[in-house]
């Protein structure tokens, strides 16, 4: 599974005091499943729940969720633009000691190939993004900024 290392890695680029202490952050799969059909291809998804965990949070959840946002809008839209999706899709918790844990449902698409006796494995990307959704590069909360990276 590709997305929770890429989230990861986005994470750690854009939320700043997750670049000075990267061990504050915990991304672990929960049980998931592996959905297919009887179809002549063996193509399948990936479907599992996320757990992204920040400890001694502080104030960085706006940045987290911010961050997370912007991740989710190109490599799990539906949890945006599924009315369901949208509105139970992603949890949260936040514990005394300033913990803060999100679980995001995610899904991966697998396409299994034959060709000439032999099998090939591709992960697919999510559809495009539509050309009319913005791509920020520098995150502001209270009108200071906490956060940019390169854009793209």
């Amino acid at each position: 599974m590709l997305k929770p290392k890429r989230l990861r890695e986005a994470l750690l680029a854009r939320v700043s005091d997750l670049q000075n202490h990267p061990e504050r952050l915990t991304l672990s799969l929960e049980q998931g499943r592996v959905v297919c059909t009887p179809a002549a291809s063996l193509s399948f998804e990936y479907q599992y729940p996320l757990r992204i965990t920040v400890s001694d949070a502080g104030d960085d959840r706006d940045a987290l969720v911010v961050s997370l946002l912007l991740w989710l809008r190109e490599n799990q839209p539906d949890l945006m633009t599924t009315p369901a999706r949208r509105e139970n899709g992603m949890v949260f918790n936040s514990s005394v000691n300033g913990d803060f844990s999100l679980v995001i449902p995610l899904t991966e698409r697998v396409l299994v190939s034959e060709s000439d006796g032999a099998l090939s494995v591709t992960h697919l990307p999510e559809p495009a993004v539509p050309e009319a959704v913005s791509r920020p590069w520098q995150l502001y909360i209270n009108h200071q900024l906490v956060s940019e990276w390169p854009a793209v």
